[in-house]
């Protein structure tokens, strides 16, 4: 094996600063920690982002969304891909993905949207820099990885980055982009969550490859393993998947061994193939909690900083509760915008004949 092959390779361990219970360890494989206050940020979004994933969750009960995928547990995840980026950077989330598009900044009302079943991305993607949410698996890689070398062929100072759930992995598309990036060595970062399970389908029924890591060194594709639920090792390990990605040197792989603890949705029952202690296990290393213990041991969080955090998350939910509340009628013939750039004579024959439709109702 050549040098730049073993370069490719990833940590034989997952990288982990911290242990479930919160201690340091000593497993960094090279990387270096996050700043203090890069932390606390990342902890009082985590603080936020599940207590947004509790309300989403509560509001498919009352009706006010079609469904929900929840990310409870994948909070270190989920908050470490946005802090890595900067505000000029894209990202590129699967449906499973809301809290780390409320962390981006966007507005709760319109990451909603999809789920709510108004319209297929209540946010301007291009102002916001985050893709539409994707539902079918992998494609999503694809268009990162055609947007970071676009942007390169401009000379933009940009990095995309695509999030993909284990089950992701055994699309096709995924090794098409994980292919085309490698070969015109595009600025784009693959993030996979692998929260073991696809729906139903757990990771050994998917592949036999010792991490899904290993899956980029065939391609000529950078890659690395992390435990998920360690945020800080995650940010520590994005922060240098994304410098590489940025510096030139091509496309970086990171997986981020961590785990759903709900099921796959609300229309989901997760009993049904998976045990109760195997959850269990999984809740005993807890990401807001491994964080907090940490910061706490460094005297870099108070009680009074977690309280004002929690108000300021029951606050958040408060907002998304309200805006969820108010009953919006969508225009059906919207239906028909941001299919093309110049609709095709078909859509255009589509869209009269539903306007004919409701003309009828109306009259």
């Amino acid at each position: 094996m050549t040098v730049e092959a073993r370069d490719l390779l990833p940590s034989d361990r997952p990288v982990r600063f911290v242990a479930k219970d919160g201690t340091a360890v000593d497993q960094a494989s090279g990387h270096q920690a996050p700043g203090l206050d890069r932390l606390r940020e990342a902890y009082r979004l985590m603080v936020l982002g599940r207590r947004f994933d509790t309300q989403a969750t509560a509001l498919t009960k009352q009706g006010r969304l079609a469904v929900y995928p929840s990310s409870t547990g994948q909070e270190a995840c989920q908050i470490a891909c946005v802090l890595a980026l900067r505000d000029a950077d894209w990202l590129f989330p699967t449906y499973r993905d809301s809290m780390a598009l409320v962390a981006r900044g966007l507005d709760p009302g319109e990451v909603l949207t999809l789920l709510r079943g108004d319209a297929h991305c209540g946010y301007d993607p291009a102002a916001a820099r985050v893709a539409p949410q994707c539902t079918p698996l992998a494609t999503q890689t694809l268009h990162a990885t055609g947007l970071a070398h676009a942007m390169s062929r401009r000379g933009e100072d940009t990095v995309t980055m695509a999030l993909i759930g284990d089950g992701g992995t055994s699309e096709g598309d995924f090794h098409e982009a994980l292919n085309f990036a490698a070969v015109f060595s595009a600025p784009v970062v693959f993030f996979v969550q692998n929260n073991q399970y696809a729906i139903s389908v757990p990771l050994a029924k998917q592949s036999a490859a010792p991490a899904l890591a290993y899956k980029g060194v065939g391609y000529g594709v950078r890659s690395e393993q992390v435990d998920g639920n360690d945020a800080v090792a995650v940010l520590a390990v994005l922060d240098a998947a994304v410098e590489h990605a940025r510096s030139g040197r091509g496309p970086f792989l990171v997986e981020a061994h961590t785990y759903r603890m709900d099921a796959h949705t609300n229309a989901d029952d997760a009993t049904r193939y998976r045990d109760s202690a195997e959850v269990e296990r999984w809740r005993a290393a807890d990401p807001v909690a491994r964080l907090e213990t940490y910061l706490r041991d460094r005297n870099a969080l108070s009680d009074n900083d977690i309280e004002g955090f929690k108000a300021e998350a029951e606050t958040f939910a408060a907002g998304v509760r309200g805006q969820l509340n108010e009953d919006v009628s969508p225009d059906p013939l919207s239906l028909f915008e941001h299919v093309y750039a110049e609709p095709t004579r078909q859509l255009a024959e589509q869209r009269s004949f539903l306007a004919a439709e409701l003309d009828t109702q109306e009259a």
